[in-house]
């Protein structure tokens, strides 16, 4: 069988990706690590609680990581959860006709509703059972999962049908055809799908994280710490001076987060894609 997937992989441009050798190692690569990240996230998250910490009169650089930190955590856990909904849901609508004749034009929609109209139903929920971070984190989720779906769906409908007719002819069925042809197949749009999910995120995160506007008599006290709520209470307060510094924190890591993981991630994906 290993033989005949290389012949698979030939259809590839630069398809000299080395899978796990065993279970063992799967399950480390895509169990046990993301497991580990989501605990800490979680471990993180739930240590802060839903209190905003008080704005500081003299905000220090220290204080800024401290809340982009909390904030990045947001964005992980949110998107950790959109790729855990988004893949099996693209390979549910590739695999049934029916399925994607219904949910496609559904999704579709539901991309197209402001995600701000669904917040303040969400908030009286989660507030109602005080998790304030779970509000922040649906909303994050809410924005950055459809991003994922549609680029996913993108990427599995344009396989060649010859890599298909190869796959059958081979017997490659079940999950090692979706291990050996449609999960790299889709690899480009996946790092896509998911840099678009990560800029819809950082642009819905002060929404996500001040949350007193959407709670019937809300305060500031019940906003989440995040560089999102920093930036909105420096400048509701008249702290140029700390919402500059602010702005210069997030906007150095998004730009660190960009050549160091989105370009390296996009010429990566170079090497799944067909001729």
């Amino acid at each position: 069988m290993k033989i005949q997937t290389k012949h698979i992989h030939h259809y590839h441009r630069h398809m000299s990706v080395s899978y796990p050798a065993s279970i063992h190692q799967r399950i480390y690569s895509f169990v046990v690590i993301p497991l580990a990240v989501l605990f800490v996230v979680f471990f993180v998250l739930s240590r802060l609680g839903a209190k905003n910490l008080p704005l500081q009169p003299m905000v220090t650089w220290g204080y800024l990581i401290s809340a982009l930190s909390i904030t990045f955590a947001r964005l992980l856990l949110a998107y950790a959860l959109a790729l855990i909904l988004a893949i099996p849901l693209a390979l549910f609508i590739n695999h049934s006709p029916k399925a994607e004749r219904i949910l496609f034009p559904l999704f579709d929609v539901i991309q197209s509703v402001p995600v701000l109209a669904f917040f303040p139903v969400v908030i009286v929920f989660f507030v109602h059972y005080n998790f304030y971070n779970g509000a922040a984190i649906f909303i994050l989720l809410l924005t950055m999962a459809w991003s994922i779906v549609f680029s996913v769906v993108g990427g599995l409908q344009v396989i060649p049908s010859d890599i298909k007719a190869a796959a059958k002819v081979f017997g490659l069925t079940g999950i090692k055809y979706v291990d050996k042809v449609l999960l790299p197949a889709v690899v480009p749009y996946l790092i896509t799908g998911s840099l678009l999910a990560w800029a819809g995120g950082w642009n819905i995160i002060i929404v996500a994280e001040v949350l007193h506007t959407y709670i019937p008599g809300g305060n500031a006290g019940q906003d989440l710490f995040g560089i999102g709520s920093v930036l909105v209470a420096t400048s509701a307060n008249n702290q140029q001076h700390a919402f500059f510094m602010a702005m210069i924190v997030l906007i150095v890591f998004i730009a660190l987060m960009n050549f160091f993981i989105w370009q390296k991630l996009l010429k990566y994906a170079e090497r799944f894609k067909f001729e």
